[in-house]
């Protein structure tokens, strides 16, 4: 049976602010603060016991080895004679924000009924730019299953950014859908970092039906504000497609296009005179989970952020109170993640299958989280301000951190990838 399973990526022991993302806001503006990797996996955990609460299908990702010593090796140098840069650089988390691993399509969408995923090249950012090998990995371990297709990246320079540039609408997770990619055009004040012609060579890998698969191109004010992903100012699920009114480049043509595929789509657009792009961006209010819940239907998860935004959380509750698709809405604490500009949904892959085709190590209920809880609790840093990323004792600690993660779960065979 389909069912769509959200994988989050568990917060790595490097996680910090180094300011590393041109066009994020969040991390830019917070450059140079001490970060808590330990808070910050915790946060991510209780997101997902919250989900498990719901009756969600919950997996998770792995940290990746940090510091990246293969990708320093290709520079030819090491990380402790690397340039303060490169170490930041070979020392990102940002693997945890899992919406950017791939672009998932699912078998009722492909025409060889498998479920396709494309790991994202990541191209733009230097310090996301050498993930990719080591998702790649993960995802062929976890979906070996010859119901799927793992495809590498689609080659540089056409820059993907995995799901957080993907949508896809249908009548229920097993019916197919309509797969809408959202691509940003080059010269503006911010990067565009998903490049059209990527998102094309992912739809032909995927092998989806051209007429069911649309190009949609962001809206150039979106991404000048701040919404480097179009999951800042968009999120669709099943027949809901929850967006900004300035979301996208020709909104008419899209929505237009959009009905005649498929007419019964409900488009939720929040106006710009109820909510600006900067409080959209600010809050993540649109970088939220819209999942289907089996008690309270269409449920929006939003991050703390939200609530302390009067114009974006009085808007969540006229549209709860009323008669829309979104019919509660939950608030999660996930603030050492949002500092550095990901929300909610960049925290998760969403994956529409059987689960029993998944490898179960991927998989976790309550018991597997407390386990994973307790390792971090023991493992991870409770602090890392700048001065400490070159240091080595900090390289010791993470590294055995994520050693110990693998051990308890069984995945050992990741220890080098």
């Amino acid at each position: 049976m389909i069912t769509e399973i959200n994988f989050d990526g568990i917060i790595g022991p490097t996680h910090n602010y180094a300011g590393l993302s041109p066009g994020n806001l969040a991390a830019t503006h917070n450059a140079g603060a001490i970060a808590r990797p330990r808070a910050a996996a915790l946060q991510g955990i209780a997101k997902m016991r919250a989900n498990l609460a719901l009756g969600l299908t919950q997996g998770v990702l792995l940290p990746h080895p940090r510091p990246d010593h293969e990708w320093l090796a290709r520079l030819h140098t090491d990380y402790p004679s690397a340039a303060p840069h490169l170490q930041a650089r070979a020392l990102s988390a940002s693997a945890m924000w899992a919406a950017n691993a791939a672009t998932v399509s699912p078998a009722p969408d492909c025409d060889d009924a498998r479920c396709h995923l494309s790991v994202a090249n990541l191209v733009t950012m230097p310090h996301r730019s050498h993930e990719w090998p080591n998702t790649l990995a993960q995802l062929r371990l976890a979906f070996a299953h010859d119901g799927f297709r793992v495809h590498a990246p689609v080659p540089a320079p056409f820059g993907d950014e995995g799901a957080a540039n993907h949508m896809r609408l249908c009548a229920g997770h097993d019916a197919p859908g309509v797969e809408i990619f959202v691509y940003g055009e080059a010269g503006g004040r911010f990067p565009a970092r998903q490049h059209v012609e990527a998102s094309r060579a992912i739809a032909r890998a995927h092998r989806l039906d051209p007429a069911r698969t649309l190009f949609v191109e962001q809206s150039p004010e979106a991404i000048a504000a701040g919404a480097f992903h179009n999951d800042v100012v968009a999120v669709a699920n099943e027949r809901t497609l929850f967006a900004h009114e300035q979301a996208f480049a020709d909104r008419d043509t899209f929505y237009a296009r959009l009905r005649t595929i498929m007419p019964e789509v409900e488009i939720v657009e929040v106006p710009a005179a109820e909510v600006s792009l900067a409080d959209a961006i600010g809050s993540y209010l649109f970088n939220a989970q819209l999942v289907s819940t089996p008690a309270r239907g269409q449920t929006l998860i939003v991050p703390q952020e939200v609530r302390d935004c009067p114009a974006a959380w009085a808007w969540v509750e006229r549209h709860v109170a009323g008669n829309g698709p979104i019919r509660a809405v939950e608030v999660v604490d996930v603030r050492e993640s949002m500092a550095n500009g990901g929300g909610p949904a960049c925290l998760r892959l969403r994956v529409a299958c059987d689960p029993a085709t998944i490898d179960p190590r991927f998989l976790v209920d309550d018991r597997q989280l407390d386990r994973i809880a307790a390792v971090v609790r023991a493992q991870w840093p409770e602090e890392i301000a700048p001065d400490h990323i070159g240091q080595a004792t900090l390289v010791a600690h993470v590294e055995q951190a994520r050693h110990a993660l693998l051990h308890t779960l069984d995945l050992v065979e990741l220890t080098d990838r």
